[in-house]
């Protein structure tokens, strides 16, 4: 739930708290992730862990002018580095026949134009292509489940590109974090919701943020928490419960500008972004309340 410290974003403060109380341990994971451990052993009827951070983030670099980087220059970029993780298919981004269908109508199926081109052609394509609709999906559903409803939510947009991208022998990655949303946006994503989008490499430029749910790179609204191959490397929370098979979970993320009032009851996890040098935006809002898809 931590958020990350890298290019235009800084981790200011971070707070974790546990109900029953419990000694938390922390590390990184090869990724660079943070990662927070604790036990509770004593017997009780109800968990909470609240998460609450202040991250600045700064205005994302625009793409330098002139051509992009050749697909030469990506298979250079690729032989001389560590990517092959983020080529090899993982258990929520992996090659189907639906997809192979989805790979030939938006005509993916092979390289063309430059890496940057191609990514950008993949992004708008599978936006055109999925409806987003909130709930239509689960966590753990296989991205066969949003291409044959031909409809999704942000996490299934993210495991369809990655799939489509690596099949192009471009490495591509699955972010899980926030989006900031005002309330003059448009944006297709759930307010009160984490949100998922996806990094991919090209020459020339590193990583590129790209966020196939709404058309577009990723920016500084785009608030990263964890990166992995997929969603299955990178849930909020995972652990092992003993005890009766009834429970409940509920789950509500705040996302607002620093310095504006909050509500005053218990959320888990809270959010909380600062844009700098840019003036705060005393008409954004807060929302709260649903579960990540």
């Amino acid at each position: 739930m931590q958020p990350r410290t890298e290019g235009n974003q800084h981790c200011l403060s971070f707070d974790l708290e546990v109900k029953p109380k419990a000694a938390i341990l922390q590390y990184r994971d090869f990724l660079g992730n943070t990662v927070h451990h604790f036990d509770i052993a004593a017997g009780h009827s109800e968990l909470r862990i609240q998460a609450s951070s202040t991250v600045e983030m700064l205005p994302v670099p625009e793409l330098p002018p002139g051509p992009a980087g050749s697909w030469s220059d990506l298979d250079a970029l690729v032989a001389e580095g560590d990517y092959w993780e983020m080529l090899l298919p993982s258990p929520f981004a992996r090659p189907t026949p639906l997809l192979e269908e989805l790979a030939g109508e938006l005509r993916v199926r092979e390289r063309r134009g430059t890496p940057l081109e191609m990514l950008l052609d993949v992004n708008h394509g599978i936006h055109q292509s999925l409806a987003y609709a909130p709930n239509s999906t689960r966590v753990d559903s296989p991205i066969d489940h949003a291409l044959g409803e031909r409809k999704g939510v942000c996490q299934d947009f993210a495991h369809i590109m990655i799939a489509l991208v690596r099949r192009l022998r471009i490495p591509c990655r699955y972010v899980s974090g926030y989006l900031f949303q005002a309330k003059t946006d448009r944006a297709l994503a759930p307010e009160g919701a984490s949100h998922a989008w996806v990094e991919a490499l090209a020459p020339g430029l590193g990583w590129v943020g790209l966020d196939p749910t709404n058309d577009g790179f990723a920016g500084e609204r785009h608030i990263r928490v964890a990166i992995g191959r997929d969603y299955s490397e990178v849930p909020p929370t995972r652990g092992i419960y003993k005890g009766g098979r009834e429970s409940e979970l509920s789950v509500s993320v705040m996302v607002a500008l620093s310095g504006q009032a909050l509500p005053s009851e218990d959320l888990a996890p809270a959010t909380v972004l600062r844009r700098s040098p840019i003036p705060i935006d005393a008409a954004a809002g807060y929302a709260d309340g649903a579960e990540q898809q």
